[in-house]
């Protein structure tokens, strides 16, 4: 009983300090770093169409999260970042007179698209999140606007090396609604492109309106 009473004190002591933690967090915010890894399903393909290798994407970025109940287990969030896609494809691109004309061609070495964004995200939040534990659910949904400030494309076959930068026929915005679920750091990511990522470009009689389609994983830091 006697060492029960001596080891009252510190348990008080370690109760109040638990308290005034919960209370002094009691305004936490969530996730404001994010970065992405994901993989490009190109959508709405011209006949012939093809993608050789891993179409890669990179996305890294800061969010302003605002809780909007007491709880802070729903919140919304703004933020700026910056995203990479490296389309790998066979679609040849050559520029004549400032006009690009665009043809299936398989006869190369290399052949890729360089997409660089700046991005401006915006959605809603839901995690089950406490002031002292950082492992919990989330499902963030959100809608994302992309402004495309530099391109570039390269055709390598063993004839020729065609470099395309800032191809003006790309579309400069782009935007779409992605979704991210998951627990602790790792979660499933998805965006889908409702704005082709050509302007209205034609190979053959067919249209080019490829669309991004990007899954991987979204990673969050407080």
């Amino acid at each position: 009983m006697k060492y029960l009473l001596l080891l009252f004190p510190f348990l008080l002591f370690s109760q109040n300090e638990i308290i005034e933690k919960v209370e002094a967090d009691s305004l936490y915010r969530e996730d404001q770093f994010y970065f992405g890894l994901t993989y490009n399903l190109m959508q709405d393909k011209p006949q012939s169409f093809a993608q050789n290798g891993l179409s890669s994407g990179v996305t890294i970025g800061f969010m302003r999260d605002m809780p909007i109940n007491k709880e802070r287990t729903w919140a919304i969030a703004t933020g700026l970042g910056y995203s990479y896609n490296n389309i790998k494809h066979n679609i040849r691109v050559d520029a004549i007179n400032n006009e690009y004309f665009y043809s299936i061609d398989n006869g190369f070495q290399k052949n890729n698209l360089v997409l660089h964004y700046v991005e401006l995200p915006i959605e809603l939040r839901w995690r089950n999140s406490t002031p002292i534990s950082h492992k919990f659910w989330r499902v963030y949904t959100g809608f994302k606007f992309n402004y495309l400030f530099a391109s570039q494309s390269k055709f390598i076959s063993d004839t020729e090396n065609i470099k395309i930068k800032n191809n003006s026929s790309l579309n400069k915005l782009v935007f779409g609604p992605y979704l991210a679920i998951g627990y602790n750091s790792i979660n499933l990511y998805t965006y889908y492109g409702l704005v082709p990522v050509f302007k209205e470009q034609k190979i053959g009689n067919n249209d080019l309106n490829l669309r991004s389609f990007n899954i991987g994983f979204q990673f969050y830091i407080l």
